[in-house]
């Protein structure tokens, strides 16, 4: 089989060299990109006079019928054409004759493949984009149902001060807003167009690249043609994002690995969501949240293999620059994958709410109220922090909790304390005073769900 280039060349490469540098069986992911942005080329070289109305007509409906097939599965490529856009350029002269061949008229295959790209990415982040709202949508929904839930709070993997549960969960409602707000400006670069920028240096013949953008729902093209075939920072930026989406996503199986082990009891993961052990009877594991925390280092591989391949290259293309789509691929996937999982993950968990309960009264994490309350009677709170400090350790040496202590105990350690001390170590207390904004206080926490709520109902008109 000829190759569609081959006019210069006196000798065939041998097949294995042709599967090497073949990138159809990955590239074919492009297939509708690819016909989409065919037709709005070829729709603009006929309002261009660049070719006449009747073969541009051909050309669009034997593009139409690739489609259609394509749809249907119907479509053979072959390592022979190399990528998506030789394999459809053959399948089109194929479908109506010679002047399928008049399609790359005033285009490259380099300004070609980044139009694919470019398009490609603008369908997949938005789908991300929605993900991540049906994921955060979960999280509202726990949370509504969890506001005066407690559950201990960690620094150090150390139980500190306890917080509510709601809160807990809209932490990374917020930060599953940021990686929204990424992806929202990263439509910025991707909604550029740089087909017409020929192989690197334009064209001579009169093609309006606006025309053909404005099709395509541009909303600008690449003012330097150069920039245009070689510019990749789109996928780059795409797949930052993505690493710091998996990053959120890896945090919480963390703790929701750890929330669901027979030490903690705070949560138990659906059965959907969990497998057993081959040899154990008695295991559930929670083997989604793991297999997310693992696949989150897979995008953050595709993240520096882009940016290493990207590092030393000179403009404008280089083959080198194949290497920018399967990891692109595989990281809108793997990010798609775990977004829907995670959603149903979240959905679907059973909190136990007695457990977190049991746990915020057998800790020292009130400790905190303590000190705050000494300080508000006028005691310095670095004293403050050393009263509490040998309080807690006599609560150790007897073996209880400040909530048992006897009031003698808080006498002889300083005459500012009154009986309200044991209203004040209450756990639900000392969540609901955190009252600060942002803070985990009840009131505070209804707020935050109140305005997520209202972001979620804005970003699902827009």
């Amino acid at each position: 089989m000829s190759k569609l280039w081959g006019g210069r060349f006196t000798k065939t490469a041998e097949e294995w060299v042709d599967a090497f540098g073949a990138s159809i069986g990955f590239d074919q992911a492009l297939v509708n990109e690819d016909i989409e942005g065919s037709i709005a080329h070829v729709t603009m070289l006929g309002k261009c006079g660049v070719l006449p109305k009747d073969e541009v007509e051909q050309i669009k409906n034997g593009l139409q019928a690739l489609r259609e097939k394509a749809a249907m599965g119907e479509l053979e490529f072959s390592v022979q054409q190399e990528d998506i856009h030789l394999n459809l350029e053959k399948h089109l002269i194929d479908e109506i004759g010679p002047v399928g061949g008049k399609l790359h008229t005033g285009r490259s295959r380099n300004d070609q493949v980044a139009t694919d790209m470019h398009l490609y990415l603008r369908n997949q982040t938005n789908e991300i984009m929605d993900g991540l709202k049906k994921l955060q949508q979960a999280l509202v929904t726990q949370a509504n149902e969890h506001v005066e839930t407690l559950i201990p709070g960690y620094t150090h993997l150390q139980r500190a001060q306890p917080v509510s549960f709601a809160h807990h969960l809209l932490a990374y409602f917020w930060m599953l807003e940021r990686d929204y707000g990424r992806l929202e400006d990263s439509l910025k670069r991707v909604n550029v167009s740089p087909l017409g920028a020929g192989a690197l240096a334009g064209t001579t013949f009169p093609i309006d690249r606006h025309y053909s953008a404005e099709l395509l729902g541009f909303d600008d093209i690449y003012h330097n043609s150069l920039d245009a075939v070689s510019d990749r920072d789109f996928i780059v930026e795409f797949l930052n994002a993505s690493s710091m989406i998996m990053m959120h996503l890896s945090r919480l199986c963390e703790e929701l690995i750890l929330w669901s082990t027979q030490e903690f009891q705070f949560i138990e993961m659906d059965d959907s969501f969990a497998t057993g052990s081959s040899i154990m009877p008695q295991k559930k594991n929670p083997d989604m949240a793991e297999l997310i925390r693992g696949k989150t280092g897979r995008v953050y591989g595709h993240l520096f293999s882009l940016l290493t391949t990207l590092k030393g290259l000179p403009l404008a293309y280089n083959k080198d620059m194949q290497e920018d789509k399967e990891g692109m691929f595989d990281t809108v996937e793997t990010v798609k994958g775990s977004l829907n999982i995670f959603a149903g993950m979240i959905e679907t968990m059973t909190v136990n709410v007695d457990t977190m309960e049991k746990a915020v009264h057998h800790d020292f994490s009130n400790a905190t109220e303590l000190a705050d309350y000494l300080a508000t009677k006028g005691m310095p709170f670095r004293q403050a922090h050393e009263v509490v400090g040998k309080l807690v350790l006599v609560a150790i040496q007897k073996g209880v909790f400040l909530l048992d202590l006897p009031f003698s105990d808080y006498e002889d350690a300083s005459e500012l304390f009154e009986k309200d001390i044991y209203e004040v170590l209450n756990p639900k207390t000392v969540v609901a005073r955190r009252n600060s904004a942002g803070g985990t206080g009840f009131e505070q926490v209804r707020v935050s769900l109140q305005k997520a709520e209202q972001l979620l109902a804005n970003s699902h008109k827009s």
